[in-house]
């Protein structure tokens, strides 16, 4: 492999404030230096990136790529090419596929997979509960062993208080965070979207926040039981935002994120019953986006995460009470925040990347989301000033289930390195 310099941008390491015009010179697989005028040797590959930001490769804490089991939406390698053109140099693999990656033989095919791709790195997350049933632990050691960063039952809850305290205490011999999709069943079965005015309207039945806030309220309580990490999984109402602010004030070891659709979108996105708008948890209220996009700029919910759930065209064309829950969102993340919160004055640009990349690396202890020398070469170069048009159908994911088809956004991935290695590059040979 080539070295490479990238030479001229705008380079932003929210790892260690940095934020000025230099050159970044890429050797090994890692970061060899940093700084103005480095100059190009012989035999070194210069990029000319001007005008361009430079940052460390965006991470991503909750990705679904379907695989094993459901290769006709998306598998390993179409889900990787997705991430790497969405700037992700790294996501963490939920663990809801088919079978259930709950055991070491589960975990060994996803990153064998990722290996063979040779993508985006993909960080496994391993279930909590044998077949996500919530009967007994998985288990943890064999699968951290074998390379698991985390462990959840997410798309299903935690329904014993029981069963999570002793997660978070037995993840916590392991030192990996237990990541949990909050919603307490008996309040959210059967619905289909946020229980309020529009929900009333469209007469579809709704699911409370406060089935949110339940279970946000309790896995907190356990966290300051045990002295578990607790990583709370798509964050959507203002109540939980309130609870996080607590818990963190308290000095708990409770970290949050937020989707890029729960910070651009409100119910009101379920008008016409669109199905792309239906997810889980649902969209909701301007005042629970707000308070979402408070606290992220003040750090209470810790970064950006995509959510990305692929599904089939058939699928989301059905009923709006018969649709699957879930959204793509691999391609736009970068894009949708960029243009809502660094466009709307919520976040900085530094501050959107440290959201993005910094801080998600290290809520979950993964390398990554810095470009100090010595760092592994994950580095994606961003054109903030470009205008897109999303348009599903030149998605490199297999599905199309966006609820921003249409929008016009600003700024796009051009350059994706990954280990040092181009992945990705905007208008050039796909890898």
């Amino acid at each position: 492999m080539r070295p490479l310099l990238l030479q001229g941008g705008r380079v932003i390491d929210p790892s260690r404030d940095f934020d000025r015009t230099a050159d970044v010179l890429v050797q090994d697989g890692r970061i060899a230096a940093l700084g103005a005028g480095l100059g190009a040797p012989d035999g070194v590959d210069v990029r000319d990136v001007r005008g361009k930001i430079v940052a460390p490769g965006l991470v991503d804490l909750h990705v679904h790529l379907r695989e094993p089991g459901s290769e006709d939406v998306e598998t390993i390698a179409s889900g990787t090419r997705a991430a790497v053109a969405g700037g992700f140099t790294a996501v963490c693999a939920m663990p809801n596929t088919d079978p259930v990656t709950d055991n070491q033989a589960a975990v060994g095919f996803i990153v064998r997979q990722a290996a063979r791709a040779g993508l985006a790195r993909v960080y496994p997350i391993g279930a909590i509960s044998v077949g996500q049933r919530g009967e007994h632990l998985s288990e943890f050691g064999e699968m951290v062993a074998a390379g698991v960063v985390a462990v959840s039952d997410d798309g299903r809850p935690v329904v014993s208080s029981h069963m999570m305290r002793t997660a978070l205490e037995y993840a916590r011999t392991f030192g990996v965070p237990v990541a949990d999709h909050c919603e307490e069943p008996t309040l959210a079965t059967g619905g289909v979207m946020h229980e309020g005015l529009v929900s009333t309207r469209l007469g579809l039945k709704g699911i409370p926040a406060a089935a949110e806030e339940i279970m946000v309220a309790r896995d907190i309580l356990l966290a300051g039981l045990t002295g578990g990490q607790l990583h709370l999984c798509h964050m959507s109402t203002r109540g939980s935002v309130d609870l996080i602010r607590r818990a963190k004030e308290q000095g708990l070891r409770v970290t949050a994120e937020v989707t890029p659709h729960h910070l651009a979108l409100t119910d009101h996105a379920c008008e016409g019953y669109d199905t792309h708008a239906k997810m889980n948890p649902p969209l909701r209220e301007a005042a629970d986006v707000a308070a979402l996009r408070s606290a992220l700029q003040q750090g209470v919910i810790d970064c950006i995460a995509s959510d990305h759930a692929p599904h089939a065209y058939d699928a989301k064309e059905a009923a709006f009470d018969d649709a699957p829950f879930g959204v793509v969102g691999l391609e736009t993340a970068f894009a949708v925040a960029h243009t809502e919160l660094v466009g709307g004055g919520v976040l900085t640009l530094p501050e959107l990347i440290a959201r993005m990349s910094t801080a998600p690396a290290a809520v979950f202890g993964l390398p990554g989301g810095s470009l100090t020398p010595g760092a592994p070469a994950d580095v994606v170069v961003l054109d903030i000033t470009a205008r897109w048009t999303v348009d599903a159908v030149n998605f490199h994911s297999k599905s199309r289930n966006t609820p921003f088809a249409g929008r016009t956004l600003t700024g796009r991935a051009v350059l994706t390195l990954v280990g040092g290695a181009l992945v990705h590059e905007a208008n050039g040979p796909t890898p």
